[in-house]
């Protein structure tokens, strides 16, 4: 439960980390801050694909089908 719960953190704060740069990005803003954070969007969504990877290799989490 506690693996899921960090999974879904994580993509909240590449959510957030997306609306930053959407923010930057809509105020024409001419700092590193839109390429901060699409970098560190990047970064997350990475180490979200490894832990899941990892989680499933572990027992953490197990696929089910549709049916």
């Amino acid at each position: 439960m506690v693996f899921k719960i960090v999974i879904l953190t994580l993509l909240f704060v590449v959510l957030v980390s997306l609306a930053s740069a959407l923010v930057a990005m809509v105020k024409g803003d001419q700092s590193d801050r839109m390429i901060k954070s699409l970098t560190w969007r990047i970064g997350l969504s990475i180490l979200i694909f490894l832990l899941l990877l990892i989680g499933q290799a572990m027992g953490l989490i197990t696929p089910h089908g549709l049916s």
